[in-house]
């Protein structure tokens, strides 16, 4: 029997009790997740420095034929957007909040899909000046939608374009190597 779930968490098993992995790895994801949070009390801050939540997003237009992307400057590749809970046990409201963020865009997350769960490495690097060891993203990504004539606008700091690109391109345009399996997955899964 596994230890229960830390009351700040609810919310975010309340979503993996709904959800169906789609493969054995993501199976063994929501595994560790559920293990992490029975014990671990930090996980939605980066005060915890091994690992955190973040919420990302496969923002769609109303067709669903494209697929609205970041030029994220760390990693220097086309990318979904994304960030960290920062507290905030609702991965959705963060999704959202990310998204308009580095986009500009309204986003609407019709039907409150959860689209995947990974458990992401991110390698040791600078962010403003300031060293940030590896650490791992307990990160769960949402399908949004936007509409694909509304403005655009980059997040100074963040990334430094945004686009809409045809849904098919999105593992290609990235130049992460990780990411694009991580894209394919998600994808297949739409």
């Amino acid at each position: 029997m596994e230890p229960p779930i830390l009351p700040q968490y609810r919310g975010i098993a309340a979503l993996l009790e709904g959800y169906r992995p789609h493969d054995p790895r993501e199976a063994q994801d929501i595994a560790c997740l559920r293990r992490y949070m029975a014990q671990w009390p930090d996980l939605l801050t980066r005060q915890n420095t091994a690992l955190h939540f973040t919420a990302s997003s496969l923002i769609l237009n109303a067709a669903g034929t494209r697929t609205l992307l970041c030029w994220h400057n760390l990693y220097q590749s086309w990318s979904w957007t994304g960030g960290h809970a920062d507290g905030d046990g609702d991965l959705l409201a963060v999704a959202l909040r990310e998204a308009a963020e580095e986009t500009g865009a309204a986003c609407t997350a019709p039907g409150r899909r959860l689209l995947g769960v990974d458990i992401l490495p991110v390698w040791a690097h600078e962010k403003r000046g300031a060293p940030v060891a590896s650490h791992l993203h307990l990160n769960l990504t949402f399908l949004l939608q936007a509409d694909e004539a509304a403005p655009l606008a980059a997040c100074p700091g963040e990334n430094s374009a945004v686009g809409w690109f045809a849904l098919e391109q999105l593992p290609a345009v990235s130049t992460e190597p990780d990411m694009r399996t991580v894209y394919r997955r998600l994808l297949e899964r739409l």
